[in-house]
Protein backbone atom coordinates (compact mmCIF):
# COMPACT_ATOMS: atom_id res chain seq x y z
CA UNK A 1 0.00 0.00 0.00
CA UNK A 2 1.67 3.59 -1.08
CA UNK A 3 1.02 6.75 1.02
CA UNK A 4 0.42 9.47 -1.69
CA UNK A 5 0.09 12.19 0.81
CA UNK A 6 3.98 13.00 0.41
CA UNK A 7 4.40 13.21 4.11
CA UNK A 8 7.41 11.33 5.12
CA UNK A 9 6.83 8.17 7.80
CA UNK A 10 6.97 8.29 11.03
CA UNK A 11 8.85 6.81 13.60
CA UNK A 12 12.94 7.67 13.77
CA UNK A 13 15.11 8.15 11.03
CA UNK A 14 17.67 5.83 10.22
CA UNK A 15 19.88 8.07 8.67
CA UNK A 16 20.18 10.64 11.18
CA UNK A 17 23.43 12.07 11.98
CA UNK A 18 24.56 10.44 15.83
CA UNK A 19 27.30 11.64 17.99
CA UNK A 20 30.41 9.24 17.70
CA UNK A 21 34.08 8.89 19.18
CA UNK A 22 36.94 6.89 17.69
CA UNK A 23 39.66 6.05 19.55
CA UNK A 24 42.94 5.25 17.69
CA UNK A 25 46.24 4.88 18.38
CA UNK A 26 48.88 6.79 16.20
CA UNK A 27 52.14 6.64 14.84
CA UNK A 28 54.57 9.93 16.44
CA UNK A 29 55.30 10.78 12.69
CA UNK A 30 54.50 13.61 10.52
CA UNK A 31 50.97 13.81 8.17
CA UNK A 32 49.59 10.75 10.75
CA UNK A 33 46.81 12.47 11.96
CA UNK A 34 46.00 14.65 8.99
CA UNK A 35 45.72 10.37 7.57
CA UNK A 36 43.46 9.94 10.19
CA UNK A 37 41.17 12.82 9.81
CA UNK A 38 40.62 12.85 6.11
CA UNK A 39 38.55 9.96 6.15
CA UNK A 40 36.56 11.37 8.24
CA UNK A 41 36.29 14.39 5.79
CA UNK A 42 36.08 12.26 2.53
CA UNK A 43 33.61 10.03 3.82
CA UNK A 44 30.72 13.09 5.29
CA UNK A 45 31.64 13.13 8.91
CA UNK A 46 31.50 16.38 10.66
CA UNK A 47 34.42 17.00 13.47
CA UNK A 48 33.36 17.71 16.99
CA UNK A 49 36.41 17.11 18.92
CA UNK A 50 39.75 16.33 18.45
CA UNK A 51 42.11 15.15 21.55
CA UNK A 52 45.57 14.60 20.51
CA UNK A 53 48.05 14.16 23.47
CA UNK A 54 51.15 13.86 21.76
CA UNK A 55 52.95 14.04 25.60
CA UNK A 56 51.60 10.64 26.25
CA UNK A 57 51.99 7.35 24.46
CA UNK A 58 50.24 3.99 24.78
CA UNK A 59 51.77 0.51 25.57
CA UNK A 60 52.34 -0.28 21.70
CA UNK A 61 54.80 3.14 21.75
CA UNK A 62 51.99 4.83 19.68
CA UNK A 63 50.12 8.10 20.58
CA UNK A 64 46.45 7.74 21.77
CA UNK A 65 43.88 10.25 20.00
CA UNK A 66 40.41 10.71 20.79
CA UNK A 67 38.01 11.93 17.78
CA UNK A 68 34.00 12.81 18.65
CA UNK A 69 32.13 13.57 14.99
CA UNK A 70 29.09 13.17 13.93
CA UNK A 71 27.53 11.43 10.93
CA UNK A 72 25.00 9.12 9.80
CA UNK A 73 25.12 5.76 11.00
CA UNK A 74 25.93 3.98 7.01
CA UNK A 75 28.57 7.18 7.12
CA UNK A 76 29.84 6.63 10.45
CA UNK A 77 30.85 2.31 9.23
CA UNK A 78 32.72 3.81 5.72
CA UNK A 79 34.60 6.21 8.47
CA UNK A 80 35.67 3.68 10.30
CA UNK A 81 36.43 0.76 7.05
CA UNK A 82 38.09 3.53 5.34
CA UNK A 83 40.12 4.48 8.22
CA UNK A 84 41.23 0.67 9.04
CA UNK A 85 42.09 0.81 5.32
CA UNK A 86 44.27 3.35 5.48
CA UNK A 87 46.34 1.50 8.23
CA UNK A 88 45.30 3.74 11.43
CA UNK A 89 44.79 2.07 14.16
CA UNK A 90 40.98 2.39 14.76
CA UNK A 91 41.45 1.17 19.31
CA UNK A 92 37.12 1.58 20.02
CA UNK A 93 34.49 2.98 17.52
CA UNK A 94 31.05 3.29 18.58
CA UNK A 95 28.23 5.90 19.72
CA UNK A 96 28.90 7.96 22.61
CA UNK A 97 26.03 10.35 23.10
CA UNK A 98 27.40 12.85 25.56
CA UNK A 99 24.23 14.29 27.13
CA UNK A 100 26.11 16.38 29.92
CA UNK A 101 28.20 19.63 29.89
CA UNK A 102 29.99 20.69 32.50
CA UNK A 103 32.42 23.50 32.87
CA UNK A 104 34.64 23.53 36.16
CA UNK A 105 37.45 25.60 36.98
CA UNK A 106 40.96 24.56 38.01
CA UNK A 107 43.05 26.76 40.17
CA UNK A 108 46.76 26.37 41.77
CA UNK A 109 49.96 25.10 40.18
CA UNK A 110 48.47 23.18 36.97
CA UNK A 111 52.03 23.79 35.15
CA UNK A 112 54.09 22.75 37.91
CA UNK A 113 51.74 19.29 38.60
CA UNK A 114 51.68 18.80 34.76
CA UNK A 115 48.12 19.93 33.34
CA UNK A 116 48.08 17.25 30.51
CA UNK A 117 48.99 14.27 33.27
CA UNK A 118 45.71 15.90 35.24
CA UNK A 119 43.44 16.00 32.35
CA UNK A 120 44.47 12.78 31.15
CA UNK A 121 43.41 11.43 34.46
CA UNK A 122 40.28 12.56 34.33
CA UNK A 123 39.67 10.65 31.02
CA UNK A 124 41.24 7.55 32.30
CA UNK A 125 39.08 7.31 35.05
CA UNK A 126 35.72 8.79 33.48
CA UNK A 127 33.42 8.72 30.22
CA UNK A 128 34.12 12.11 29.90
CA UNK A 129 35.95 13.84 27.39
CA UNK A 130 38.09 17.29 28.04
CA UNK A 131 36.51 19.34 24.82
CA UNK A 132 38.28 22.42 25.59
CA UNK A 133 40.59 24.24 28.07
CA UNK A 134 41.78 28.22 28.42
CA UNK A 135 44.70 28.45 30.95
CA UNK A 136 45.18 31.54 32.61
CA UNK A 137 48.37 33.12 34.08
CA UNK A 138 47.90 34.80 37.78
CA UNK A 139 48.39 38.51 37.08
CA UNK A 140 50.02 40.96 39.42
CA UNK A 141 52.96 41.66 41.79
CA UNK A 142 52.88 38.49 43.45
CA UNK A 143 54.19 35.50 40.70
CA UNK A 144 53.91 32.69 42.74
CA UNK A 145 52.93 30.12 40.00
CA UNK A 146 49.42 30.14 40.42
CA UNK A 147 47.46 29.74 37.05
CA UNK A 148 43.56 28.94 36.37
CA UNK A 149 42.26 26.50 33.89
CA UNK A 150 38.66 26.53 32.34
CA UNK A 151 38.18 23.29 32.05
CA UNK A 152 35.03 22.28 29.62
CA UNK A 153 33.56 18.88 29.31
CA UNK A 154 31.50 16.40 27.63
CA UNK A 155 29.83 13.68 30.00
CA UNK A 156 27.79 10.54 28.90
CA UNK A 157 24.13 11.56 30.26
CA UNK A 158 23.52 10.66 34.06
CA UNK A 159 27.34 10.68 34.97
CA UNK A 160 28.18 13.86 35.52
CA UNK A 161 28.08 12.94 39.49
CA UNK A 162 30.53 10.57 38.94
CA UNK A 163 33.10 12.65 36.87
CA UNK A 164 32.65 15.63 39.00
CA UNK A 165 33.87 13.03 41.98
CA UNK A 166 37.12 11.85 39.66
CA UNK A 167 37.94 15.40 39.11
CA UNK A 168 37.74 16.36 43.04
CA UNK A 169 40.68 13.13 43.61
CA UNK A 170 42.75 13.63 41.24
CA UNK A 171 42.97 18.05 42.45
CA UNK A 172 43.06 16.47 45.66
CA UNK A 173 45.82 14.50 44.93
CA UNK A 174 47.67 17.46 42.90
CA UNK A 175 47.02 20.01 45.82
CA UNK A 176 44.45 22.00 43.28
CA UNK A 177 41.67 24.02 43.90
CA UNK A 178 37.83 23.22 41.69
CA UNK A 179 35.75 25.93 41.19
CA UNK A 180 32.09 23.53 40.07
CA UNK A 181 29.66 24.43 38.33
CA UNK A 182 26.68 26.56 40.09
CA UNK A 183 24.06 24.15 38.85
CA UNK A 184 22.72 21.12 40.28
CA UNK A 185 24.05 17.95 38.97
CA UNK A 186 21.35 14.81 38.66
CA UNK A 187 22.47 11.85 39.73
Amino acid sequence: MSDDSGSAPEGPVSDSPRAYTVRLELVDEPGELLNALRPIAENGGNLLSVFHERGHVTPRGHIPVEVDLEATPERFERIVTALRDNGVNVVRAGADRYGEQLTVVLVGHLVDTDLSDTLSQLERSTSATVVDFSLRLARGEVDDGVTSARVRLDAESGTARSVLDALRDVADEKGLTVVEPLVEVTP
